[in-house]
Parts: structure tokens; C-alpha cells; sequence
């Protein structure tokens, strides 16, 4: 695993995702009557070892340790598919939760499309790893997908404005998810400026925000919201969690072997 090499934005954006992906997680722990349930474990666990992976290989590569990078680049076949699984099993929990209740999830949308993304992006990853920018573009740039959600946590927990209060206040969560959107939307468009041409990958993840955003209108315009709950949350959780990974995992092991036939 590769990381782009010589952009000075890429720690710094990724120190910035790994703060605002702790506020994001902070209400779950530590605000009042904070209950966090083994998902929230594993969510956590599986995202911070992520971002972590990437942070540790930027350094390396900054390092120019590139033998090592190699080697611990191979644990991406672990975390890869941890990480894939467990979105799957927390959009089926969350999904089935709001089923038990017979109501619609509000986040189905954005749980589903943004754990198929994060997982293709990794994949493309791995299929031009012999290009080593364009590579770490991939990587890193699958890390702004998880800014995006976190950010609207901390809008909605932290930020005056964007607080939820009541019933009237609950436009507030369009106006953090329309902001949110907007501040990862100007990152990506200056990540993929820094380097235009391996940054697309950039512009890609960008363009995403806005493609969610379109499917989750129309969805909820065409009353579908509820039904798309229903058939996500009436999955098994366990078989949520095995079968991403295992199709995560073989998707994974495809792109490397067609890398090295490629290269």
C-alpha cells in the first residue's frame, strides 16, 4: 500500500479526520446517559484502525521506508474486510432496530452507499497499486467518506446552531448534513487541485457526497424510505458481517493477483 507520495496535505487532512471522527464518537461515550453498545465498539475500533493503517503508512513512506510500508500494507487483507463487515452488520443493526420500531431509518441511505464506496475505492486501491500515487490517492481519499458523517455528528453535538433541541430545531440536521457536505466537498476539491493528475480519485469521493445526497432525496420523495429499511433490516446480522467480509476479502485477493498480472 503505497501512499501518495510528497503531498503535504494528505497528514494533515487525515490528522483532521481522525479529530473529527473522536468528536464524532465523543456524545456515544461521554455524553449524558452515554450507553455505548458492543457496536459502537466495533464501529469504533474497525474505523480508528483504519485511519490509523493509513496514518502509520504516510509516515513511513515520508520515512522512505518503503520495505516496511510493504509488509505492513499486507494487513490491509485484515482490516479491509473487518472494516467492510462491520458497516454492513451496523447498517443491518441500525436498520432493524428502526424496523422493531416500524418506522423508517433516516440513515439508511447514508449507511448503506458509503460502506459499498469505502469498500470499492479500497479494491480500486489494490488494482493500480503498481502506480503508487494514484494508489494512495484511492486510500486516503476513502477516509473523506468517513469525515463526512462524522463531521455531522460533531455539528449536531457541539456546534451552536446545529444543535438539536426539540421538534422545532429538527431542520437542524438538514442544515449540519448540507454543511458537513460542503466542508468535504471544498477538501476534496483542494486535495484533488494539489495533485490533479493522480488526485481524481479525490474528485471521485467528492462527487460522491452529492451522488448520496441525490439517491436519499429521491428515495424519500418516492415514500421508499421505509421499504428500503425493511429490506435492509430484516437481514441477519451475523450473515451481514460474514458475507461482506468474505466478498470483501475475495475482491481484495482478485485485485491484487490482477495488479501483479498487470504489472
Amino acid at each position: 500500500m503505497n501512499a501518495a507520495i510528497g503531498n503535504p496535505l494528505h497528514l494533515p487532512f487525515l490528522t483532521a479526520v481522525f479529530a473529527v471522527s473522536i468528536t464524532g464518537f465523543w456524545n456515544i461515550y461521554f455524553g449524558p446517559g452515554a450507553t455505548p453498545t458492543a457496536y459502537h465498539h466495533l464501529h469504533v475500533i474497525t474505523t480508528l484502525a483504519w485511519l490509523l493503517l493509513l496514518g502509520l503508512q504516510l509516515i513511513l513512506i515520508r520515512g522512505n521506508q518503503r520495505a516496511l510500508h510493504r509488509r505492513i500494507g499486507l494487513s490491509l487483507f485484515i482490516v479491509g474486510p473487518f472494516l467492510i463487515g462491520s458497516l454492513a452488520l451496523l447498517s443491518v443493526h441500525s436498520a432493524g432496530r428502526a424496523l422493531s420500531r416500524d418506522e423508517a431509518d433516516p440513515l439508511v441511505v447514508q449507511n448503506i452507499f458509503p460502506a459499498i464506496e469505502v469498500g470499492l475505492f479500497l479494491v480500486f486501491g489494490f488494482l493500480v497499486r503498481k502506480n503508487r500515487k494514484l494508489h494512495g490517492n484511492f486510500l486516503l481519499s476513502s477516509a473523506l467518506l468517513f469525515m463526512g458523517i462524522a463531521l455531522f455528528f460533531t455539528l449536531i453535538s457541539f456546534v451552536p446552531g446545529f444543535i438539536v433541541t426539540g421538534p422545532d430545531t429538527f431542520d437542524r440536521f438538514e442544515k449540519a448534513a448540507v454543511t458537513a457536505t460542503g466542508v468535504c466537498a471544498a477538501i476534496g476539491l483542494v486535495l484533488y487541485l494539489s495533485d490533479r493528475k493522480a488526485g481524481w480519485p479525490w474528485l471521485l469521493a467528492t462527487g460522491l457526497f452529492f451522488i448520496n445526497a441525490l439517491i436519499s432525496v429521491l428515495i424519500t420523495e418516492a415514500d421508499k424510505t421505509k421499504w428500503l429499511t425493511a429490506q435492509v433490516g430484516v437481514l441477519n446480522e451475523l450473515a451481514a458481517f460474514v458475507g461482506a467480509f468474505v466478498i470483501f476479502l475475495a475482491a481484495l485477493v482478485a485485485a491484487w493477483r490482477r495488479a501483479d498480472r498487470s504489472g
